[in-house]
């Protein structure tokens, strides 16, 4: 037993109770209320990526433990366990969710993605090792907070306005360096240390990368496409 299994199951349990309240904490629009466990299920995962914890700490940790950067195996700043069992009991959460909600043929893409997410942060949590990349991985949540928000806008029609906008512009920027160059570099890691991550791990890592870069590639060009070139 991993007493982060405990702060899984209790992330679990907040995000669940979270999502149940935020009808009422953010009602939606006219225009969302024919969808409302969507509007719920998108004010929820902004809440995660908005966290305090949950992304900005993880540039300033690299900074005040330089030494993360040389060891993402066995070196993590305090709290950083914790903040990604908490991330695993998110993921649980909209996992769970989705599939009680949503028609398969409409989120199996974003279920397929929870699915890499829970296993390898999992091993994290559960090994106390390779938790340094975990955090690293969690720099994408920086851009998350714009994607989500782009979701809520998108939902309240409020397409043609300055907001919209201009949260497209800071979306694509902080895509491109919080999830692309994020994914590419966690890659490169990958490679050079191949020699000092087991088998099996680096199989579950490589085949992560393998499923994620392609997935959010796409994700890209579509983003592109309907907020620019459209």
């Amino acid at each position: 037993f991993s007493p982060g299994l405990l702060v899984v199951a209790g992330s679990f349990a907040a995000f669940r109770l979270l999502n149940r309240a935020l009808e009422r904490l953010v009602p939606p629009p006219p225009s969302a209320r024919r969808n409302r466990w969507k509007w719920r299920n998108i004010w929820t995962s902004l809440a995660h990526s908005a966290l305090p914890g949950a992304h900005s700490p993880s540039p300033r940790r690299f900074c005040l433990h330089p030494e993360m950067s040389e060891d993402l195996v066995g070196t993590h700043p305090p709290g950083a366990h914790s903040l990604v069992a908490v991330s695993v009991g998110y993921f649980l959460e909209d996992f769970v969710d989705m599939l009680c909600n949503q028609k398969l043929h409409q989120s199996w893409e974003l279920l397929f993605h929870h699915s890499v997410v829970i296993v390898c942060f999992g091993i994290a949590v559960l090994l106390h090792q390779y938790v340094g990349f975990a955090l690293v991985a969690l720099l994408v949540e920086v851009n998350s907070v714009f994607l989500h928000l782009r979701q809520i806008l998108l939902m309240a029609n409020l397409v043609h306005t300055t907001c919209y906008r201009l949260n497209s512009v800071v979306n694509l920027g902080t895509y491109v360096v919080f999830r692309i160059a994020t994914l590419a570099w966690m890659t490169r890691w990958l490679f050079l240390n191949r020699e000092n991550v087991p088998m099996a791990t680096y199989a579950v890592g490589t085949v992560g990368m393998a499923i994620m870069t392609p997935m959010n590639i796409i994700l890209f060009y579509r983003l592109l496409r309907n907020d620019f070139f459209k």
